[in-house]
C-alpha cells in the first residue's frame, strides 16, 4: 500500500515521502491517526498545494516538543508505592502513574502514551530510567525513584 506521509513518522519517513507499508498498518494506524493519506493523483496534488501548511504545522509541533523537553530534561520523579519489606511492590507503577507524577512535579503536560517502558511496568522499589517520547526525534530520559510508603502500625 502506497501512502504520502503528512508528518514525520519514526522509522518510516519524513513529511511528504511516498512510502510502501503493509495494508493493515496503513489502514488501521497511519490513515486514521492523520499521519498519512493514500498516494492517489488527487491526494498528491492536494498535498503539493498544501505543503507549506503541513511544514508549518510540523515545525510548530517540533518546537512545542522541544520546549517541553527543556522543561523535563533533568527532572527526577519521586513516587510512593505500597511495598513489602523486601522491596516488591503490591502493585506496579505504569506509564499513567509516571505521566501524572511528571505532569504534577515538572508542570508540563505529559500523556501516558508518551511514556515508553520497554520492559513493562515497574514492580520493585528503586531508581529507574524511563524514556519520554515527545515527538518523532524528541526523546528525554527521566529518572523515576520509587519509594515505599510509610506503613502505619
Amino acid at each position: 500500500m502506497q501512502l504520502i506521509l503528512l508528518q514525520k513518522v519514526t522509522n518510516l519517513g519524513n513529511l511528504g515521502d511516498k512510502v510502501n507499508v503493509k495494508p493493515g498498518y496503513g489502514r488501521n494506524y497511519l490513515v486514521p491517526q492523520g499521519k498519512a493519506v493514500p498516494a492517489t493523483a488527487a491526494n498528491l496534488a492536494e498535498f503539493e498545494a498544501r505543503r507549506a501548511e503541513y511544514e508549518a504545522k510540523a515545525k510548530a509541533q517540533f518546537d512545542e516538543a522541544a520546549e517541553r523537553l527543556a522543561k523535563i530534561q533533568d527532572v527526577t520523579v519521586s513516587l510512593k508505592a505500597n511495598a513489602s519489606s523486601e522491596g516488591k511492590l503490591y502493585g506496579s507503577v505504569g506509564p499513567r502513574d509516571i505521566a501524572e507524577a511528571l505532569s504534577a512535579q515538572a508542570g508540563v503536560e505529559i500523556h501516558k502514551s508518551e511514556v515508553v517502558m520497554g520492559e513493562g511496568p515497574l514492580r520493585h522499589v528503586g531508581e529507574y530510567e524511563v524514556t519520554v517520547h515527545l515527538y518523532a526525534d524528541v526523546e528525554a530520559q527521566v529518572k523515576v525513584v520509587i519509594e515505599p510508603e510509610a506503613v502505619a502500625v
